[in-house]
């Protein structure tokens, strides 16, 4: 049984939903940050960056920014910026981009369930990242920002936001500034927070799409709090996190690409050679032209594909059945066939969360920026493709771990839209 409570949000006045909603904190640095809230003195940012209002070359971990970011909390509150509701209540989060829809309910996800592995994993976390965010959540007093949570198909809940879509109205309706659409419906009725309560009750799980150290961090500030107060009966707010829980086939997984600085001292032709005993290689005669339209018909179409962009030159690759046939679930994904294959045994890169030689691009960014990247100063670039929600869910039922880097969503939550206070 999935627990999944509504709960009473402190949110945006209407007015300033647009100005207050931000991306979320760890898509950007400090510097993009402090770009970013220029002129806006609502954004979010002030809170889950709170650096950016102290002096520059601040610490971004010391006590002073976490102490800001409250203090700008409270403040947003006291001016009237966010209201605080009197009740609990469910909310639908609509996005829309480039012609794509995703629509999940906002609710609170229970730290039991994330314990008991009724919210799955799918992803190792950092131990630093976590601890930003524990400070974070502890020193707010509240989640600050949403998990994505995803789970399989419930008829019952999805007609249900199917009928309010369509027949009521908005609380929020506003284009942010990267072209994506966020609408927002309220649903406080009796019957409809009942209906969901007993739907998502016969859900057998959920899973975590997104926010892998949110999650783990809010889990940890809630055992915090059980241990501060001994006589917890598990109604209590830090029992229970922020989360927007999307149906499986309203999502879809971008690609998560790779480009890596040199070619551990081989030439072009030697390291054609090594990749060629694990890939059939095959070149693309060009010209490729520079626009994102004209590039995309080189976007690998199938699984076990890669598109290689070596020296301003771009490639097939394709997997040699023989890596791949009766290997297990995780070891099919092309992003550890690509890792096990050719970043690690030709490339040198063991390690590729710490590695400094290999860089990351969401999908979102296209093969327009891995040209970017090998034409300035990287020697290699690989498209791939996505990982599917299908794959992602049968790890996360096997309590398997995916490779880092393997899925990249969007569009990305906002941040600051809904608030969830922990006592």
């Amino acid at each position: 049984m999935t627990v999944f409570r509504p709960f009473a949000a402190v949110r945006p006045r209407g007015d300033l939903a647009e100005k207050i909603a931000a991306l979320p904190y760890d898509v950007m640095n400090t510097e993009e940050a402090r770009e970013m809230v220029k002129g806006n003195p609502y954004s979010f940012l002030h809170v889950d960056r709170a650096e950016i209002d102290l002096p520059e070359g601040t610490d971004p971990y010391s006590d002073a920014v976490y102490d800001k970011a409250a203090s700008n909390l409270r403040k947003m509150v006291d001016d009237g910026a966010m209201i605080r509701e009197n009740a609990p209540s469910y909310y639908i989060y609509r996005e829309q981009m480039g012609g794509r829809s995703q629509a999940g309910i906002v609710g609170c996800a229970s730290i039991d369930d994330y314990l008991n592995n009724v919210i799955r994993k799918n992803e190792l976390t950092i131990a630093a990242k976590e601890a930003d965010r524990i400070r974070h959540v502890d020193t707010c007093d509240s989640n600050t920002g949403p998990i994505f949570l995803t789970f399989r198909k419930n008829a019952a809940v999805e007609n249900l936001m199917k009928t309010t879509i369509e027949t009521k109205e908005p609380i929020y309706n506003f284009l942010s500034e990267d072209e994506v659409r966020h609408t927002v419906w309220k649903l406080d009725g009796a019957e409809e927070i009942a209906l969901i309560e007993e739907e998502f009750g016969k859900i057998p799980c959920l899973y975590i799409a997104d926010g892998h150290h949110r999650t783990a961090s809010a889990v940890k500030v809630g055992l915090k709090r059980r241990e501060q107060h001994p006589d917890f009966d598990g109604t209590e707010e830090f029992n229970f996190f922020l989360a927007v829980a999307f149906p499986a086939n309203e999502l879809s997984i971008w690609d998560y690409n790779r480009a890596v600085r040199d070619l551990n001292g081989m030439t072009e032709e030697e390291f054609l050679a090594r990749v060629s005993a694990s890939f059939d290689v095959e070149k693309i005669e060009g010209p490729y032209g520079t626009g994102e339209e004209e590039l995309s018909r080189l976007r690998p179409t199938e699984k076990h594909t890669v598109a290689m962009n070596l020296g301003g030159v771009w490639y097939h690759l394709t997997v040699h059945p023989d890596l791949y046939l009766g290997k297990d679930i995780v070891d099919t994904l092309d992003v550890a066939l690509l890792q096990k294959n050719l970043l690690a045994p030709i490339l040198g890169i063991e390690d590729p969360r710490t590695d400094k030689r290999i860089s990351f691009v969401g999908g979102i960014r296209g093969l327009k920026e891995l040209a970017k990247l090998v034409d300035e100063d990287y020697a290699v670039a690989f498209a791939m493709y996505p990982t599917s929600m299908e794959e992602l869910m049968a790890i996360s039922d096997e309590g398997k771990i995916m490779p880092p880097k393997s899925t990249w969503f969007e569009p990305k939550l906002r941040s600051g839209l809904f608030i969830h206070e922990l006592s």
